[in-house]
């Protein structure tokens, strides 16, 4: 086994250099094992979204049960994570990586054979439960391998997940299409390979902890009273930006296929590829994300982001077809770069608290596009679709909100990381 990260001791700045050359090593073996069970984790939740044109047809659904399927496995995994992340921050538990995926093993055999739409909702809630165990524990590992690159770290990790759910169109294009809900069975299989993996890193997670590794702890009473407020707000303002980006990005994974279908007389094959354009280029925004963060600055790449994507999510819903491919590559691509700079930055306001701040951020991601999801489909059976997907293109503009976050700087002056 390789050698596990240095300790790290109690102190503002996060690392005691007690073996300075291992701390700032970083385990590429553990990022890219873990990046791995990230795509194998989210291409199985992929499989929901995948699976909804197939399940709107056999089980004659509305768009909203469909928001409520959405629902009911991120707000599962929403809830849960920051509740894993605070108790893995009191007391790391390996055993929860092997443990999650098997939840979610159980989740894709029970959908491959709900015969109804309550069952359905059972088995995406045993995914989310998957789902929430292993996103805080996963990212601590992350940060465990990570060395002194926390950005590139974050966006390896991160990677794979958001890969994984780039692959929900493609999946319903090439599986639910010919196969029906029977093809959810294969990821049992992916499942499976999960568990495997997910031991593997699990052991070197417990063997590094056993050879001295800890996680930072801010002492109390280290911040001033004015800064712990302004901490606060930063984190208030994170919180909106994030929910912000996973309602349109809920918008156009979730329900764009179906403004295709209507729009362009696009057949529901056909309009999986435009999907895949603007989760794919989303996950290559998420890869170059955290490098360019590091680079250029947390905060400001969120900026930049946010403030990125708003000509594009308004131009979105009046172009033709070829223009609309184009602009969700952009728009895929700028909005989810801040994915994993969401994440470390939250890290950078909350250094003592690394899973529980990953749980709430990646936790909120989830359940604040499952709200946007659940809100959307009521609105288009009310509304109609286009109304819809012309309203969603606003969103990208309140993130204004990010002007107002605090430069990386000041917030390391606050937290005693300077």
């Amino acid at each position: 086994m390789a050698e596990p990260p240095a300790a790290i001791a109690k102190s503002g700045h996060g690392l005691n250099q007690t073996a300075s050359q291992s701390s700032s090593n970083t385990v590429y073996r553990i990022l890219f094992a873990i990046s791995f069970v990230h795509l194998f984790n989210d291409s199985i939740q992929s499989v929901i979204v995948a699976i909804f044109p197939i399940l709107k047809d056999t089980m004659s659904l509305s768009y909203a049960q469909i928001g409520w399927i959405s629902f009911a496995i991120n707000f599962t995994a929403s809830i849960l994570q920051p509740v894993v992340g605070y108790f893995s921050d009191k007391r790391p538990t390996p055993l929860l990586l092997p443990l999650g995926m098997c939840f979610t093993f159980t989740g894709m055999l029970l959908l491959a054979f709900a015969p109804n739409y309550i069952m359905v909702l059972v088995s995406v809630v045993f995914v989310g439960l998957g789902s929430a165990a292993f996103h805080p524990e996963g990212s601590r590992v992350a940060h465990m391998a990570a060395g002194s690159r926390k950005g590139l770290a974050q966006s390896i990790f991160q990677v794979g997940g958001n890969a994984g759910q780039s692959l929900a169109p493609l999946l319903t294009k090439w599986i639910f299409i010919p196969f029906g809900q029977i093809g959810a069975l294969g990821f049992t299989a992916v499942a499976a390979a999960g568990i495997a993996v997910q031991s593997f890193i699990a052991k070197w997670y417990g063997g590094s902890l056993k050879q001295g590794y800890t996680f930072a702890k801010r002492e109390a009473g280290q911040i001033h009273p004015i800064y712990k407020k302004k901490v606060m707000w930063a984190t208030v303002i994170l919180v909106l930006v994030v929910t912000i980006r996973s309602w349109y990005v809920s918008a156009v994974g979730t329900y764009y296929a179906f403004y295709l279908i209507e729009a362009y007389n696009l057949t529901v094959d056909q309009a999986q590829i435009y999907i895949f354009l603007f989760l794919g280029a989303g996950a290559a925004g998420t890869f170059f994300g955290g490098p360019l963060a590091d680079r250029f600055g947390r905060r400001n790449l969120i900026v930049a982001s946010l403030l990125g994507a708003i000509p594009f999510a308004l131009a979105l819903p009046y172009l033709p077809l070829i223009g609309a491919a184009i602009v969700l590559i952009l728009t895929g691509f700028v909005l989810m770069s801040s994915f994993s700079t969401a994440v470390i930055y939250a890290q950078l306001l909350h250094p003592g608290s690394i899973g529980t701040v990953s749980g709430l951020i990646t936790g909120l991601a989830f359940g604040m596009g499952g709200i946007g999801s659940l809100l959307l489909g009521n609105f288009i059976d009310t509304f109609g679709i286009h109304d819809v997907m012309v309203a969603a293109g606003f969103l990208p503009i309140f993130g204004l909100l990010t002007l107002a976050l605090p430069t990386d700087k000041k917030v390391r002056v606050w937290t005693n990381q300077a």
